[in-house]
């Protein structure tokens, strides 16, 4: 029947089949999906090694041909640094450097691969990728940390802080596995958003002090970067999890999903509710997690974060006096396993519910008294849940109780600067009960004022 003579409005529809016969169908007898076409994507999965090679490579490219297939993902896989040219690079939506170890690429590859994650590329980095090329600075960027070091293959939590992200879409908050851990030369956390994190106190030879990103991604140089730790063990690539992991990860860097992943600006749990990850007692006393809280037992100790020395930022958390209680925040003061060092070396918002107007609660502990009267109209009483927010920002020291400020503190004492620190909770004494929950930071511009 030729198109020319089909009526304007018909719900017949001629299809040729591979063969070359033909057959008039009505629409009625067919679905058709409301999503969009995509579009094919293709991807070069790259696995040389100038180092150690991992015996899991095969396994991992099976998987990610397996996984491309169904998802409209063509999967070529390589070993031969020639076929990093600008004409052939071209063909293909996202580069994955599977388990690449040392250096892999020569200067004209490089420049090659430079301009073409410039012109919008992507990259997708799988474990060992993270231990190649460190003489070369744009992929160091890309990648977004060196590797440093590992300890034994062993099982551990993973902690999962973004759930938008199509490779961590399909997981819970905490994700345990088995694999060899990476511990990474930098944080990429200020130019990469982290999809998950390691928690450190669920295994053994974690060097990150409790910040350890283990998957990130990032808009760099004008292309897309996507990395994962996970996929040392030829078990990894069977675990369906991990497969899903993988494939999120290819559905980004291929441009097939968008995902946000510039780096958080905004504030992030630094207690998980769960284990001190991150945190360290020094002195008596401790600290106990109960139901989403930190309790605390004993001292005089200090809880103190570790696993980053700040310079300006918020801090917000919540807090509880069961009576009349003692306890502090204390800010600015040096790593030190002496509790009695960030007593003398930083200061100390105090939560108190009697004592002299420089010593009780919002005071910056001896040196200046809240105000009292802005404090008494929106403190709530002992055994009800307070919120304060510590602001530091240069010398400058602010503390704000349930949403109003009620102390402006400026440092003038060189001993004591606010400009590099850390923060950490006091456990006063047996006597002191004292309750710390939703403890959230957030890094300000050093600039500010």
């Amino acid at each position: 029947m030729p198109l020319r003579s089909l009526p304007k409005k018909t719900t017949d529809i001629y299809l040729v089949f591979k063969g070359g016969e033909g057959a008039l169908y009505d629409v009625d007898d067919f679905e058709f999906s409301k999503e969009p076409f995509k579009g094919g994507k293709k991807v070069l999965v790259f696995s040389k090694t100038a180092g150690f090679r991992h015996d899991s490579i095969p396994a991992g490219i099976a998987a990610l041909k397996e996984l491309g297939g169904p998802a409209g993902i063509t999967v070529d896989a390589t070993e031969e640094a020639k076929q990093f040219t600008t004409a052939n690079l071209a063909k293909y939506d996202a580069v994955a450097f599977l388990s690449t170890t040392g250096d892999v690429l020569d200067a004209e590859q490089q420049k090659a691969f430079e301009n073409y994650v410039k012109n919008g590329g992507g990259y997708m980095g799988i474990h060992a990728a993270a231990d190649t090329e460190y003489d070369w600075e744009f992929y160091g960027g890309l990648v977004g940390a060196y590797f440093d070091s590992h300890p034994a293959i062993q099982k551990a939590t993973v902690r999962v802080e973004d759930h938008d992200h199509p490779s961590t879409a399909h997981l819970g908050d905490a994700w345990e596995r088995t694999d060899e851990w990476y511990n990474y030369r930098t944080n990429p956390r200020e130019q990469a958003k982290v999809l998950a994190t390691l928690d450190e106190t669920t295994y053994q030879g974690g060097n990150m002090k409790g910040d350890h990103p283990i998957a990130w991604c990032q808009s760099y140089g004008g292309g897309r970067s996507f990395y994962t730790g996970g996929g040392h063990t030829k078990e990894s690539y069977a675990d369906e999890a991990f497969r899903a992991h993988l494939l999120g990860g290819l559905k980004y860097a291929t441009g097939q999903v968008k995902a946000d992943c510039k780096p958080s600006k905004d504030y992030r749990k630094i207690f998980n509710g769960q284990t001190l990850d991150g945190w360290k007692q020094a002195g008596p006393g401790k600290f106990n997690v109960k139901d989403g809280t930190l309790e605390t037992e004993g001292g005089m100790g200090l809880l103190w974060y570790q696993a980053k020395e700040l310079k300006s930022y918020s801090l917000k958390l919540d807090w509880k006096m069961r009576g009349d209680d003692n306890s502090g925040i204390f800010v600015g003061f040096p790593a030190s396993d002496d509790p009695w060092s960030a007593v003398n070396k930083g200061y100390e918002i105090q939560i108190d519910a009697t004592d002299a107007a420089d010593r009780t609660t919002g005071s910056v502990y001896s040196f200046k008294s809240a105000n009292i009267k802005a404090r008494d109209q929106v403190l709530r009483p002992p055994g009800q849940w307070n919120s304060y927010e510590i602001k530091v920002q240069g010398e400058r020291l602010q503390v704000y109780l349930n949403g109003v400020k009620i102390n402006d503190f400026t440092n003038k004492d060189p001993q004591r600067s606010l400009t590099d620190g850390y923060i950490g909770l006091q456990n006063h004494g047996a006597d002191d009960q004292v309750s710390f929950r939703n403890i959230q930071l957030k890094e300000l511009p050093v600039t500010g004022g």
